[in-house]
């Protein structure tokens, strides 16, 4: 009975959770500039503050560092609603409307007039590609696997969320399903973990004794690396063994990330809920 019970429940959960999506999808507008918001600001739409960095999304991580890298005049939308590529983070800005962190960087910086990467060469330039795939493409799925899938468990009890357990069940399922289709899912779970640990070595093998990962100034793909390197040190359970890896064994890396907080997030304590003890600030 209580197998049933829980079959059910699920089921529910499931089907009510596609029916707010397509709510959402329904219920999408664009708003009016100079109206529902300021002109010559960028309105950032992403998810709430995370409980030890300031977002669980390394792409809504990697678009916000971006912004402050430019100095692009923007303000924060936190929430759960996604924009028009059902997807976030997304923005509105001077009365468009755009989803997915890599192209929004690329329409700001032409509209914006700002260039990080004018010091990189073409071949730094696809060098700087393959490592954002690598870590957007690749790492980023068996980041999710580790904390929504293999360890979801002890990301409830580390508090790395806060959501109802049926949830947390309801986004491994997906995460699951989503990540067997991509092809990383198909890997067992030591696999997995072995993956991760060499997707890091190849990022710290490449940065060596860099201050950033093309020299002494910061460009695009760093705002994208560390991101994803933020949920890694803060935000997948101590279990798991890339974290320790990481923070223990690759010390360039680390510091990498300590160096781009410090640079880029020198009020991240104000944007961070210690797990979810306080009200993020900013």
């Amino acid at each position: 009975m209580e197998i049933i019970t829980w079959c059910v429940t699920c089921t529910v959960l499931a089907a009510g959770t596609v029916y707010i999506v397509r709510k959402r999808r329904q219920q999408f507008e664009p708003r009016q500039c100079g109206k529902d918001y300021p002109a010559d600001t960028v309105i950032l739409h992403q998810f709430p503050r995370g409980p030890r960095a300031p977002s669980m999304s390394g792409f809504c991580l990697k678009l916000e560092t971006f912004l402050r890298m430019t100095n692009i005049p923007y303000k924060n939308e936190l929430g759960y609603k996604t924009g028009p590529k059902d997807k976030s983070p997304w923005i509105e800005y001077n009365g468009a409307t755009m989803g997915d962190s890599q192209m929004i960087m690329e329409y700001l910086s032409e509209k914006c007039q700002v260039d990080l990467d004018k010091h990189l060469s073409d071949h730094q330039k696809a060098l700087g590609r393959a490592i954002r795939v690598l870590a957007e493409d690749h790492m980023y799925w068996l980041v999710l696997l580790e904390r929504w899938v293999y360890h979801r468990a002890e990301t409830k009890a580390e508090k790395l969320t806060k959501l109802p357990s049926l949830f947390v069940w309801e986004i491994g399922r997906r995460t699951n399903n989503q990540a067997h289709a991509q092809g990383l899912g198909r890997h067992t779970q030591p696999e997995v973990e072995r993956l991760l640990r060499e997707d890091l070595k190849a990022i710290s093998d490449f940065l060596g004794d860099k201050k950033f990962l093309f020299g002494d100034d910061a460009c695009a793909v760093d705002c994208a690396v560390f991101g994803q390197l933020c949920q890694v040190m803060w935000h997948i359970p101590s279990v798991v063994t890339a974290k320790a890896y990481l923070e223990e064994s690759l010390p360039n890396l680390k510091s990498y990330v300590e160096r781009m907080r410090t640079a880029y997030w020198p009020d991240w304590d104000e944007c961070v809920t210690d797990c979810f003890t306080k009200e993020a600030t900013k």
